[in-house]
């Protein structure tokens, strides 16, 4: 007898999908409510053997079986929610956003911070909304490699394992500025948080997993360079964000080459966010209208992105995915909105 999970959701017809990274988004918006959660139902219907179907009550059901039956067939345990999630620089902005997303989906999360006053405040907000049992943290800084392996030695200790591991945590020092005047603590800041901070976690994250009856996915977060366009005033973040995506798939063809089949590796594109950090560099007139124009607060873009990362697991597949906000379509659109009707003009800062 299949198990399965419902899942509350507005009727889905009718619907257009376009396929996209081997995923589905829905074309049309049938339902105020649409957007907001049946994009991650939407992600597997690609499969040949979907694990969410409609049903006759017009919920989405998630057949636990058909993610028994996938992940069994890989030699591991079936991974089906709640989830535990790991974020670390999750204490503000996107990561703390994601991890609310998280939780209001009832799955459990760790978060973390350099800082442990601040660590000690979201986790007491968070409790206040989700309860005790749900949440905890606890300081790290990614630069040290000791401080990582006690972040997996906390997660082991609270919750056993861990299903979904994501890469937030990255700096631009709060500079923006030519490389020629930057500091070498800055660049030292940047560097190690990002490239450093980032492999030691990818690296201790996957020697998890591999023992994990369940396996896991970890997915890093890129940023403004990712894809190779200049960064003018905060070239030294560009070329870090440049280099997780290569990061990413040099572990992803590494993974393959040692025939693992229980860890998976992604990239998350969360877009532009109104973070303190980009925030602070919104000094000049072109950085002001991309703000205005392309940004959007954290809340709605972890609406968008915890749906779709919880689909991956959902669906038992362990192919590499590339999760993005912020695409080009989207982009050159609302670009094309303000000069054709001055859509977004001032929405965060006042424009020249």
């Amino acid at each position: 007898m299949a198990v399965t999970t419902s899942i509350s959701s507005p009727s889905l017809s009718p619907l257009l999908f376009s396929k996209t990274h081997h995923t589905y988004f829905p074309r049309l918006d049938p339902h105020p409510n649409f957007c907001k959660f049946d994009r991650c139902c939407l992600q597997t219907v690609s499969s040949r053997q979907n694990p969410l179907c409609l049903s006759s009550s017009g919920t989405w059901v998630l057949n636990a079986s058909l993610v028994r039956a996938e992940a069994s067939g890989n030699g591991r345990e079936p991974m089906v929610p709640p989830y535990n999630v790991l974020i670390t620089g999750s204490t503000k902005g996107i990561g703390y956003a994601l991890a609310k997303e998280f939780l209001k989906a009832g799955d459990n999360v760790i978060i973390c911070s350099r800082s442990a006053e601040r660590v000690k405040s979201a986790v007491q907000s968070l409790r206040e909304d989700f309860g005790e049992q749900r949440v905890w943290g606890t300081t790290c800084d990614v630069r040290e490699g000791q401080d990582v392996k006690d972040l997996v030695s906390f997660a082991q200790k609270e919750l056993k394992y861990i299903d979904i591991w994501i890469n937030n945590a990255g700096s631009n020092a709060y500079s923006f500025k030519p490389l020629s005047e930057a500091s070498d603590e800055d660049l030292i800041e940047v560097v190690a948080t990002n490239a450093l901070g980032l492999m030691l976690c990818c690296r201790e994250a996957i020697k998890m997993m591999l023992n994990q009856p369940r396996g896991g996915h970890i997915f890093n977060i890129d940023g403004a360079g990712s894809d190779g366009r200049p960064t003018p005033r905060f070239a030294a973040y560009g070329a870090t964000k440049r280099s997780a995506v290569h990061l990413t798939k040099s572990l992803q063809a590494e993974l393959q080459m040692q025939d693992v089949k229980n860890v998976a590796m992604h990239n998350l594109s969360p877009g532009m966010v109104t973070t303190d950090l980009l925030m602070s560099g919104a000094t000049t007139k072109q950085a002001k209208f991309f703000i205005n124009v392309l940004a959007e607060p954290p809340e709605v873009v972890a609406e968008y992105l915890v749906p779709n990362i919880r689909s991956v697991p959902a669906n038992g597949s362990m192919k590499p995915t590339y999760i993005r906000f912020l695409t080009g379509i989207k982009a050159y659109s609302q670009i094309f909105s303000r000069f054709a009707f001055g859509a977004r003009r001032n929405r965060y800062v006042l424009e020249d």
